[in-house]
């Protein structure tokens, strides 16, 4: 099962470092470069979807990147927002669980959903 193979946990150590890393960037850009909060989160959102690309591509997969993976790889981001807003709404209107946890919880659940996407984006030849 994928859930113990060493690149699923790569990949959770990755999804961990760009989550840091888009934290950090979003607040140089809106505190220490007085951005405004929006656009401090687009490009720091955008910055970390590289670096997730080519970490991705480095140390998760062991592939190396192209551009046509490149240009696929935000929909792993697709992928992850639907299965996280999707979690959220269940979590939160049908399981009445709390609104503060749910959104982890769908981070959670999403994992191995954007890891199979990300799996088949990366390792596809060409």
């Amino acid at each position: 099962m994928f859930v113990f193979s060493k690149q699923f946990w790569r990949f959770v150590m990755v999804g961990f470092t760009n989550t840091f890393n888009y934290y950090v960037l979003y607040l140089f850009f809106n505190h220490l470069l007085n951005m405004p909060y929006l656009g401090a989160h687009i490009l720091a959102f955008l910055i970390s979807m590289i670096g997730s690309f080519f970490l991705n591509s480095y140390f998760t997969y062991k592939t190396k990147p192209t551009l046509k993976k490149f240009l696929q790889f935000p929909l792993t981001y697709v992928v992850n927002f639907v299965v996280t807003t999707s979690g959220v709404f269940i979590l939160v209107d049908i399981l009445k669980l709390d609104e503060n946890i749910s959104p982890l919880l769908a981070s959670v659940i999403a994992i191995p959903f954007t890891f199979i996407v990300s799996k088949m984006i990366l390792l596809k030849e060409g």
